[in-house]
């Protein structure tokens, strides 16, 4: 193909997607393998009619990253099983595992390791992450003493991808936990020797650390950042509960792009949120593609995006394995008319006023016995099913409104003692929320609801 036919091409791919001109002029910099590759090796090098998997290249090194990314913080507690789920996703051409030292109290890393270490070394690439956010102490010991650990659990002697886990909570915890106790420095030096491939971090929180860091990317060079993105968080960052309006995906996405650093993606199906949308929104869907998941919507969505690396999928059973690799295997990106359907269920779903819970349990265990993530997923399930909010009290049908909701939070919180009446505003799970959610004031909300009973 021509250089000019190449660009035309090109720019027809970028005007399907419906990209800002910001997002499309970086991404027509790139050079061609780094849009978009798709893939038919398995995970030992051999083609084989089984592997369709998608690709995209990570800049620099040139290696080949699967587009579905295989999160694990969420693993059956059993070795065998693990094992199981891991030879399948290989098989079948994913090769990026994501886990951290807190998933599962560090259960995760030992499972990820000894399932991994069962197959060649450069078949694979693993990410993990510095955890030190929850820690009362930020010395430069701890945190290297975490850093070593998740070596020996992934049985590795290099990590492929190293984040700072958690960016997002100010810039003191930023200076605290990295940049003060020369941790960052440190992470620099081991990429230098070759014992971090790739180093970047996960934001999730306050816009000004991202800006920050990327403000200094010449002195750091990113090699890649891991950003929540969907369709929904797109345009409507207030659900996130973030600090600032202006910290939606599309701008996180568009100034990496911008900077040409690849982006990693987290809740691509915010948190599951987009399996339980309201019927007429998955109608709206249906229409479309009838034999279609809201996650096979969700995952096409992302992957259509050109500077994604790789889209990260929480997977625990081996059904929801497979259909994600279908999807992949090789990705339909969405249409012009597609973008706009979900641009469309976006705005629909952004008047609900669900609370952005991905009930990732950081918050968890609660001093005081409260199941944070439990009565977040019940309250906006009765928002989705229009169980809320609750006509006036005048209004006819307001008792029985209401005790439909108390009976559906009793069916799905039967033991009292984890009901949000339990919460004493300690304030304990404000700083692990990843959200920034206002765990406190959310609770008053479900308590208010659920007092006064008619």
């Amino acid at each position: 193909m021509k250089r000019n036919e190449f660009d035309e091409s090109r720019r027809e791919f970028l005007r399907r997607l419906g990209l800002g001109a910001g997002s499309a002029m970086a991404l027509m910099a790139m050079e061609p393998l780094g849009v978009l590759a798709h893939g038919r090796q398995a995970s030992d090098g051999k083609d084989t009619a089984d592997n369709r998997m998608t690709y995209r290249v990570q800049h620099g090194s040139g290696k080949q990253i699967s587009l579905l990314g295989f999160g694990m913080m969420r693993l059956p507690n059993d070795q065998d099983q693990v094992n199981e789920l891991v030879d399948y996703a290989m098989a079948h051409g994913v090769n990026y595992f994501d886990t951290a030292p807190m998933y599962m109290g560090g259960q995760s890393e030992v499972l990820t390791g000894n399932a991994l270490s069962r197959h060649p070394r450069d078949q694979y690439f693993v990410a993990t992450k510095m955890s030190n956010q929850n820690r009362r102490t930020w010395s430069m010991d701890e945190s290297k003493a975490m850093y070593e650990r998740s070596m020996e659990r992934l049985k590795v002697d290099y990590i492929d991808y190293y984040l700072l886990h958690s960016i997002g909570g100010g810039m003191e915890s930023l200076r605290g936990r990295f940049l003060d106790n020369g941790m960052l420095d440190f992470l620099l030096r081991e990429r230098e020797a070759g014992r971090i491939k790739n180093l970047g971090f996960s934001y999730h929180g306050d816009v000004r650390d991202f800006d920050w860091l990327l403000d200094h990317n010449d002195e750091y060079h990113w090699d890649f950042v891991q950003i929540q993105m969907n369709f929904l968080d797109w345009r409507h960052a207030s659900l996130r509960g973030g600090r600032r309006s202006d910290a939606d995906a599309e701008y996180l996405y568009d100034k990496l792009s911008k900077l040409g650093i690849q982006c990693v993606i987290m809740e691509p199906l915010r948190g599951g949120a987009f399996g339980r949308m309201a019927q007429e929104l998955t109608d709206q869907l249906r229409a479309v593609h009838p034999d279609d998941s809201t996650a096979r919507w969700a995952f096409r969505w992302v992957g259509s995006y050109p500077n994604v690396l790789t889209t990260l999928s929480g997977m625990n059973r081996m059904d929801h394995l497979k259909e994600n690799v279908a999807t992949f295997s090789p990705l339909d990106p969405c249409t012009e008319a597609e973008n706009q359907l979900l641009a469309s269920i976006a705005d629909q779903m952004s008047g609900f006023p669900t609370i952005p819970c991905t009930t990732c349990a950081y918050c968890m265990p609660c001093p005081y016995g409260v199941d944070i993530p439990g009565n977040f997923a019940y309250y906006n399930e009765a928002v989705n099913e229009h169980v809320l909010p609750l006509p006036e009290r005048t209004a006819g049908n307001y008792a029985e409104r209401k005790q439909l909701f108390i009976d559906g939070y009793r069916k799905a919180l039967p033991d009292e003692a984890k009901w949000a009446k339990r919460c004493q505003d300690c304030e304990v799970c404000l700083s692990k929320c990843p959200q920034q959610i206002r765990i406190p004031n959310q609770m008053a909300r479900i308590v208010e609801t659920l007092r006064n009973r008619p």
